[in-house]
């Protein structure tokens, strides 16, 4: 149960269907996995890596990234996906945790990657002619290693959001099961789907989802950037079945022209998934009103965590603030300070039990027995569950503000944020304060036009939560600082005055 296997289970299956699309340029399931056969052979021919090396993806969303975290691996090295808009210091650091042999980026990356002190000894691969060059490195087959589905399949890099980013150690066996759990509870990774891939590939679901749709069988295609208008018009015409979105990306989307938005209304469009970051229920509202009843998935997941829970669209709008119920095959556990579980209704730290969950974190033994207990994993989530069973999440745990002994939870004073009229985005912090220990900081971008006043936030929290929960502060921006999967850097906004 490797990757490529599935894949290569999919090509005999229909070799002349096209697997893949990206502007003009299509492959199909053959040409596909020939050249994934090309990217192994041409690592242990040309590349002399072995078994346990690692090699460096830093690029844009493209088709070359599908060959090359589905070739690479068979040679036994896993892809380490790295977000292309590191900054050179940020690439290097991560490049050097992960022991990188090889960097492959493209036109667009390749002078950032430059920029970054890499050893002399690791080679850099561009995307385009040279690539293709290094390819017919390939043509001829050599001797391959075995590789186990329990070994690495690709190394994603944490966010950052809560300190250095980690390598987290994804198996051939672990991401060939959410794929099977995505096909089953999502209804768009059959033979007949076409999956939009715009989230980028260097994060989990962004990867996940459309090698989802391969492995089905069906097809996936793929945008470099996400562009708002773009994407509603590939939704109306592009016969897109299915994608995977942020709230970042909705945020933009409902930022355009009424009358744009007008022309796009309620497209052919089966299932949108949604996750990274919690999405706004006023804003989850809207999707559901724009696009339809019936579409809108909301899951709750991690890249160590894997598939967690997910809320279907009956329950949307029934369910507020909510992530659903388990996964199939997925143990949930709420747990008090006291390692008890949690009542209904009570707090607690959320930990997960699937096959679905990491092997680890890169060469970090000791972060890693920090989110493992007793073969449950956590990522530091607080969540509580309705008499339903249903679960929410409340907050990160890093995030819980502690103000006069009192535990104060940033994202139910957000979500009370964002139902203001004359706010588009909001997060909330705690900062040092010397009678209370912590005292509540508010972040805003106001509508255009709109005069924010910390006069006019307290009114419009009153009476929606408690008096001890309202920001007495209040910092405007024009946004709020956030990675590529949509999730707030509160790490950031503690550095703002």
């Amino acid at each position: 149960m490797t990757m490529a296997s599935g894949l290569r289970a999919a090509c005999q299956r229909a070799p002349g269907k096209t697997a893949l699309r990206q502007g003009g340029i299509e492959r199909s399931f053959g040409d596909l996995m020939r050249r994934v056969d090309h990217v192994t052979h041409a690592t242990i021919r040309d590349l002399g890596l072995r078994p346990g090396d690692n090699a460096a993806i830093i690029a844009r969303n493209c088709i070359e990234y599908i060959e090359l975290v589905c070739g690479l691996p068979e040679a036994g090295v896993a892809a380490a996906t790295i977000n292309c808009r590191y900054a050179p210091v940020e690439l290097e650091a991560v490049c050097a945790d992960a022991q990188v042999r090889v960097v492959f980026t493209d036109a667009a990356t390749e002078a950032v990657v430059r920029a970054a002190r890499l050893p002399r000894d690791v080679r850099v691969i561009v995307i385009g002619p040279e690539y293709e060059k290094w390819l017919e490195q390939g043509n001829e087959p050599v001797p391959r290693p075995y590789v186990d589905e329990s070994d690495t399949w690709c190394i994603p890099y944490t966010s950052g959001t809560t300190g250095r980013p980690k390598g987290v150690l994804l198996s051939h066996r672990s991401r060939s099961l959410v794929s099977y759990g995505a096909a089953a509870e999502f209804g768009c990774f059959s033979s007949d789907d076409h999956f939009l891939a715009m989230t980028p590939m260097s994060h989990g679901g962004g990867l996940a989802f459309p090698m989802a749709a391969l492995l089905m069988g069906g097809s996936a295609e793929i945008m470099d950037k996400f562009d708002a208008e773009a994407v509603l018009d590939r939704f109306m015409h592009g016969g897109i079945t299915g994608v995977f979105m942020v709230p970042t990306h909705f945020h933009q989307m409902f930022s355009l022209d009424e009358s744009v938005l007008a022309r796009y209304r309620r497209p052919p469009l089966a299932r949108i998934i949604s996750n990274a970051a919690p999405l706004p229920q006023v804003l989850k509202e809207k999707i559901v009103e724009y696009f339809g009843e019936n579409r809108l998935f909301e899951i709750y997941s991690s890249t160590e965590a894997g598939l967690v829970s997910s809320l279907r669209p009956p329950d949307q709008l029934r369910k507020t603030s909510c992530v659903g119920l388990p996964h199939a095959f997925t143990e949930v556990r709420i747990v008090g300070e006291d390692g008890a579980e949690c009542a209904p209704g009570e707090v607690g730290e959320l930990f997960s039990r699937s096959p679905f969950m990491f092997s680890g974190y890169w060469n970090k033994p000791v972060e890693t027995d920090g989110v493992f207990r007793d073969g449950w994993v956590s990522v530091g989530d607080m969540a509580k569950r309705d008499g339903d069973g249903y679960i929410y999440i409340v907050d990160r745990k890093k995030d819980m503000v502690i103000s006069g002994g009192v535990n104060i939870y940033p994202r139910e004073i957000e979500e009370v944020l964002m139902t203001h009229p004359g706010i588009l985005d909001a997060a909330v912090i705690g900062v040092p304060d010397e009678k209370w220990g912590e005292r509540l900081r508010a972040f805003a971008v106001p509508r255009e036009g709109v005069s924010l006043t910390v006069e006019a936030m307290v009114e419009h929290c009153t009476g929606r939560i408690a008096a001890y929960k309202i920001p007495r502060e209040l910092r405007l921006v024009a946004a709020l600082p956030r990675n590529a999967n949509g999730k707030v850097l509160k790490t950031d906004l503690r550095g703002i005055a």
